[in-house]
This record gives C-alpha cells, sequence and structure tokens, in this order.
C-alpha cells in the first residue's frame, strides 16, 4: 500500500473550500480503486486566516506545510481588501510568502485543448489542434523579488530584476527533464536583446543543453512568444522562462482552453510540493455551487503523478475527459444543461468506481 499519509489541505477562500471538497472526495475514491492511503490535514491561507489569526500565512500554517508531503490549495482573496487600497494585510501575500518560505521555486502549468470545447476558445479550431504545452515559470526570483525603492518626491521607483545562475540552473534542469518525458522539445522565453538578467538565462541554458541530448532547445523573446502563442500555440512543448514572463504567459496560455476552471498547476521546490487550480477565488459563485471543481480536480492528479502514482493519476484525468465529453459540466461549460460543483464531483467519481 502506498501512502501520503500527510497532505495538507488549504481550503483558502471564496469557492476554494468547495472544490477543494470535490478534489479530496476523488482523492479518495482513487485511493480505495488503488489501495493508496490518503491522510488530510487542514490549515489557514488568505483571507479566512487574516480574519481569524490577523495573518494570511498563519505560522502554524507553515509548520504543517513543512512537515507535510504534499499540499493543496483552492484559492486565495477577498474583495474586502481589493476595494480597500489603505489595507495593510492582503490574502496574496500569503502565497508569497508560502512560496518564499517553503522554497517552491518552480510553478508548472500545462495546457491541453479538449475538442469538445473548441467552441469555448477565443482562437479558430483550426488554431487550437494539438495545443499539449507546459509552462516551468521560475517563481521566487526576479523582479518580483528584486529590490524595490520609490523616490522621496515620489516622482521614481525602481524593481529590480535579479537572478543568480543556480536559480536558473535548477528550474532549466527540470524543465528539460519535463521534455525528455514529452515531445523532446523546450523553448526558453526571454528577452535577452535587451535585459542582461535574460542573457545570463540564456547562457546557462545553453550550458546546461548538451546534457540533454535529445531534446530540441530554441529561444524565443517573449513579445513573440506571446504572438505565437495566439497565432500557432501547438507549436510549443515545454516553454521555460523567468517569473513576470511567466506570470503573463501562462495566463495567456490559460484562454486557450475555452474555461480557466479546467488548468491545474503546480509549485514545487527541493522538499515542498504544492498543488491548486490556476483561478481566482471567484468570491460571487461562493457558496452557490457553480464553480467548476475540474481545475483542482486535475490539481489533484498532478498532486500523485509527483509522486509516481500515474496509473492513478491518469485515471482521474480520464475521468474528467469523459466528464467533459459527456456533458456532465458546471454551467461555465454548458448554460443550459449543467451539473452543480458537487454533481460533478459525484460524476467524476462515479466513472472512477
Amino acid at each position: 500500500m502506498k501512502q501520503l499519509e500527510n497532505i495538507a489541505l488549504l481550503r483558502g477562500d471564496g469557492i476554494g473550500p468547495e472544490v477543494v471538497e470535490q478534489a479530496v472526495k476523488v482523492l479518495k475514491a482513487v485511493s480505495k480503486k488503488y489501495d493508496l492511503k490518503l491522510q488530510f490535514q487542514e490549515g489557514l491561507i488568505g483571507a479566512i486566516a487574516i480574519d481569524e489569526t490577523g495573518d494570511p500565512f498563519p505560522k502554524a500554517t507553515q509548520a504543517l506545510c513543512e512537515q507535510a508531503e504534499a499540499i493543496l490549495l483552492g484559492a486565495v482573496g477577498d474583495p474586502k481588501f481589493d476595494n480597500n487600497p489603505d489595507a495593510k494585510v492582503r490574502p496574496e501575500q500569503g502565497l508569497l510568502r508560502m512560496r518564499k518560505s517553503l522554497g517552491l521555486f518552480t510553478n508548472i502549468r500545462p495546457t491541453v485543448m479538449y475538442a469538445e470545447l473548441a467552441d469555448f476558445s477565443p482562437l479558430k479550431k483550426e488554431r487550437l489542434e494539438g495545443v499539449d504545452l507546459i509552462i516551468y515559470r521560475e517563481l521566487t526570483s526576479g523582479i518580483y523579488f528584486g529590490e524595490k525603492s520609490t523616490a522621496e518626491d515620489g516622482n521614481s521607483a525602481q524593481d529590480v530584476c535579479y537572478y543568480e545562475v543556480s536559480e536558473i540552473e535548477r528550474i532549466a534542469h527540470l524543465a528539460f527533464q519535463a521534455a525528455q518525458k514529452r515531445r523532446k522539445k523546450l523553448c526558453l522565453v526571454d528577452k535577452a536583446n535587451v535585459l542582461e538578467s535574460s542573457r545570463l538565462w540564456r547562457r546557462v541554458v545553453q550550458r546546461i543543453a548538451p546534457q540533454y541530448g535529445d531534446v530540441e532547445v530554441s529561444y524565443m523573446f517573449v513579445d513573440n512568444a506571446a504572438m505565437q502563442l495566439i497565432v500557432w500555440p501547438a507549436q510549443f512543448d515545454v516553454m521555460l522562462t523567468s517569473n513576470m514572463f511567466g506570470d503573463i504567459l501562462s495566463d495567456a496560455a490559460s484562454v486557450l482552453s475555452g474555461s480557466m476552471g479546467l488548468l491545474p498547476s503546480a509549485s514545487i521546490g527541493a522538499e515542498n510540493f504544492l498543488f491548486e487550480p490556476i483561478h481566482g477565488s471567484y468570491p460571487q459563485a461562493a457558496g452557490k455551487d457553480i464553480a467548476n471543481p475540474m481545475a483542482t480536480i486535475l490539481s489533484g492528479a498532478m498532486l500523485l503523478r509527483q509522486f509516481d502514482l500515474d496509473a492513478a493519476a491518469t485515471d482521474i484525468e480520464q475521468a474528467v475527459h469523459r466528464c467533459i465529453q459527456e456533458g456532465f459540466v458546471t454551467q461555465d461549460l454548458n448554460k443550459e444543461q449543467f451539473l452543480g460543483t458537487s454533481g460533478v464531483g459525484d460524476k467524476i467519481v462515479e466513472l472512477l468506481r
């Protein structure tokens, strides 16, 4: 019996608790089928954590995450903070602190097209054929974490984009290894014609590339990459890029599938592994049983795959696809005939059995 006896559950805000509940339901179902032992421990993060402790990432939650084998997160965010520019503590600060404190230096976002949902994408069907890409985004360095300052007179400000070779090396190796298991293509996205930090990325990747001789490596400036994601997204297999570029490109790629409710993600480090849907907390839908839980359920599949439980992960992915094929979806994908959040979870459990 394979055991994951300490999975940290961070339900978070808005629709987070609802979609996490369905992911747990599916994970428990697949654990019975494959004789797995999964145990969950709950912690607070985000707005609910601020309300209860004054801290968006309490010490108790940090300790729980540090001790966990994996973390499953719902969503973070609340409009009462978004609409208050003077708020000193915000839910999103908990996410940044968690990523940094747990060393989650790589964000992984797959984008897969379901033919049945091609009409939901803003792109023409012929541009979507064969889209199956994954973005490896550096998550704990770069311009988001570099030195920041604003002049005393308020007339100027700066954000420093700082990278060390070791920070680039560790994510580059993961991206190359992923490419070896996929279509053996890796594209480094940078702005090496302008930025010194991008030139460092390119030098490091060029030095590492010979270690992965079976992987075809290409290089693309970020402005061109953004255009190519729209013009010919199927050309990409693994995209590797820095923090800010990855933030922008992964959101652009998420639109291809037609629904953010379908897209999972992982943030991983040397010892800690976090899995979450890419969507936000969608507070307007909280408690209404209308949110799409598939992204969180697929994040659960990514969690299993991280621990080499590939058969169970594939089973979940295929059950989700069957739900889409057979029309058992939430109203974001079919406004005429749809199931609720819990109904979709129940259907996927049924298919797994």
